[in-house]
């Protein structure tokens, strides 16, 4: 009996009475796709081994070069090879998901089982949601796992399992790790010199490194942590030990070099220990810990070293403290006296920070914000460390932005006005006001404020992703940021703007749209942030004049950076810029192209003249691109820049335009596009204000 299963599962049934006894099926012999509820690896009964094949190209699916197979040499692993070469690794399982490869950990999604056994040892995919998932290998050698989209009638990339440059297998040799935080990414581990120092600097690092000591079997181990584990083909492994019992059966056995844990669940189980060179670790935010035999003499110096170090610096400062400390006490006191003094005296002249002179203006401040949370100094230095460098994550136009953790454990962002910024008490209330009156998901949420004396910060939710320029610009970390996630992010800030137009209670314009200003939280969802530059409209209200033009160049629509004139288009002009630099990961500003000197909007033009819209997308989004979603963003984006005010759409057209299929009108000519590069405008009447805002990473 034959019979196809709701899974997708081709069986043979032997009819014996009552009974169906399985003589066949498909899952046991995938081709390139692995679908829920399928297993992979091997049965160690039969020996039949369960793996995926490429097809030979996109239209021909005869076996091809690639396969994604697990080996069970050693403790289980997968590799991806083309034909009897491993081209990338993915790292054994440690009781959470695979070592090296954290998107394999519990998620909404989907889930990774492991079950190895007497008979067997397989992982098996499956779902925990209503997302329709598969994993394949292309025909050019990627694994990738794909989402259907039903919108779009399509798959696309969720993820790709080698995305980045430490993915190729042992690119840094024995010995060595490989980071993508670093420049370069090789580097020797701590003990551990280059074998070939020449090759290493001419970028070739496959030679590895060595023991700068030779190894005597008396030997100790020296821990590191947070790394993907070395490959396992020549290890050994035993469920049952402890982490210490490990360590004892490496120390007994002279040809170990290093040893882990299996299952790093509840501080340790399991025992794995190497016998070889180790090789293809990387660097990675795990609990992952990995002991590697040292010489002793290093690990004891070592020891020595840090005693004698703390020793020293203990005695040190305790010398200096007791000498000194009334003279170090007297002249900070004198120094604080003069600082404030000071800031008192320049904030008087500027008109802007009131508070301290003004009693009334500040119990004006104070009442608006009644609705708000207000934080002592106390608290919020506290939960900063008392403003530590070491906790500081960016810096915008108001002042430095630091990590802090309150009380009771929830993250926070303060951002605390400097000394040297040109905004004040205004730009605070401005800010505050605004965000309080706002509740949406696409707007960073403030959590409360602090005023005290000469002191003016806010504090805010903590998003872990940092700001969208974090990602985008890099050349690295912009292999994070798959199409699928920049369509999301450019819908989210849509609609953010679209709030702040049109859905909120006062009509906002933000005028300060820009990338640094785009956080991402865990999941990449945008947040839009800084609205210490926003402006409110009322009633019938349509446009707006400013003699103090602000906001940050490449952004500003011609209108306001010439005239001051100001109006929702302008958040539709940034948003426009925004989504072409989201698209071609380049900077507006810092845009050159070694055939025309255009910026950023000009090329884009040019190629949608052409027909080559495509060709202004980013390489990294080379695999996981939808083509016609970003050909129609980038038309979407010209309408957005266009140079006249009355010609760009309405944020709720763009967004209407970004989700359906509608016929696009024509954009015009982009603002700034003269053939030429442009030149920052300067401003025309010397008489104006004009508050321009440097970008600084977060």
């Amino acid at each position: 009996m034959v019979q196809l299963l709701d899974t997708g599962n081709l069986v043979v049934l032997d009819h014996n009475g009552t009974n169906k006894n399985l003589i066949w099926q498909s899952f046991d012999y995938p081709c390139d796709t692995l679908l829920p509820g399928m297993r992979f690896g091997k049965n160690l009964v039969t020996g039949l081994q369960i793996f995926l094949k490429s097809w030979k190209s996109p239209d021909d699916p005869s076996i091809g070069m690639y396969t994604h197979r697990m080996f069970t040499d050693g403790y289980p692993q997968h590799f991806t090879c083309q034909g009897q070469t491993v081209l990338s690794r993915v790292g054994p399982w440690n009781g959470l998901g695979f070592s090296g490869f954290p998107t394999s950990t519990p998620n909404s999604i989907y889930s990774i089982q492991n079950d190895f056994n007497h008979n067997g040892l397989y992982n098996k995919f499956e779902l925990r949601s209503s997302v329709l998932a598969r994993i394949i290998v292309t025909w050019d050698g990627k694994t990738l796992i794909l989402h259907w989209i039903e919108r779009t009638k399509k798959w696309v990339v969720y993820e790709d399992i080698a995305v980045d440059i430490c993915s190729q297998f042992a690119r840094c040799g024995p010995y060595a790790s490989c980071s993508i935080n670093k420049h370069p990414p090789c580097s020797c581990m701590e003990g551990f010199e280059p074998i070939n120092p020449k090759e290493w600097g001419e970028s070739d690092w496959s030679s590895g490194c060595k023991h700068k000591k030779p190894l005597n079997c008396g030997d100790g181990f020296q821990k590191f942590t947070g790394i993907k584990v070395p490959d396992t083909q020549r290890s050994s492994y035993n469920y049952s030990m402890t982490l210490g019992e490990c360590e004892m059966a490496c120390k007994r056995n002279c040809l170990c070099t290093a040893y882990a844990s299996l299952d790093i669940r509840n501080g340790g189980n399991g025992c794995l220990i190497w016998f070889h060179e180790l090789i293809d670790i990387r660097e990675y935010d795990t609990n992952q810990s990995l002991y590697i035999r040292m010489d002793a003499s290093d690990l004891e110096a070592k020891g020595r070293v840090i005693i004698q170090s703390v020793s020293n610096e203990w005695k040190r400062i305790f010398i200096i403290l007791l000498s000194i400390s009334s003279v170090v006490f007297f002249l900070c006191a004198l120094a604080y006296a003069c600082k404030k003094k000071k800031k008192r005296h320049r904030m008087r002249g500027r008109g802007k920070w009131k508070h301290d002179l003004h009693i009334s203006d500040r119990s004006m401040c104070l009442e608006q914000l009644d609705s708000i949370q207000h934080f002592s100094l106390r608290k919020v230095a506290n939960a900063t460390a008392n403003f530590s460098t070491s906790h500081k994550i960016g810096e915008g136009g108001f002042g430095p932005v630091y990590k802090g953790v309150l009380e009771d454990g929830q993250e926070v962002a303060v951002k605390r006005l400097s000394e040297t910024s040109q905004q004040g008490l205004e730009e605070f209330k401005n800010e505050v006001v605004c965000i309080a009156k706002l509740q949406h998901r696409n707007l960073v949420k403030l959590l409360g404020y602090c005023i005290r004396n000469s002191e003016l910060i806010l504090i805010y939710e903590y998003l872990a992703n940092k700001s969208l320029d974090f990602f985008l610009f890099d050349e690295t970390r912009c292999f994070m940021l798959d199409w699928p996630k920049r369509f999301q992010i450019i819908h989210g800030i849509a609609r953010g703007i679209l709030y702040l137009h049109q859905d909120s209670r006062l009509q906002i314009v933000h005028r300060d749209l820009k990338a640094g200003n785009i956080l991402l939280d865990r999941d990449m969802n945008p947040k839009i942030s800084d609205f210490g530059l926003a402006r409110t409209f009322i009633g019938c209200d349509a446009i707006a004049k400013t003699k103090k033009v602000v906001g940050t160049y490449g952004y500003i629509p011609p209108e306001y950076a010439v005239h001051g004139h100001f109006s929702v288009k302008s958040d539709v002009f940034s948003f426009g810029v925004l989504m072409l630099e989201i698209i071609s990961g380049k900077k507006n500003r810092e845009f050159s192209h070694e055939d025309h000197s255009d910026n950023l909007l000009g090329h884009a033009w040019r190629l949608h003249n052409d027909n080559k819209s495509i060709e202004l997308m980013s390489a990294c989004l080379s695999i996981t691109c939808i083509v016609p979603d970003v050909v129609r963003s980038i038309h979407v984006a010209l309408l957005c820049v266009q140079n006249n005010a009355e010609d760009r759409p309405t944020m709720l057209s763009v967004f209407s335009m970004l989700v359906s299929e509608s016929v696009l009108p024509e954009p015009k000519q982009p603002a700034f596009y003269t053939g030429e590069r442009c030149k920052e405008i300067q401003p025309p009447l010397l008489s104006k204000q004009y508050m321009i805002t440097n970008v600084y990473a977060r």
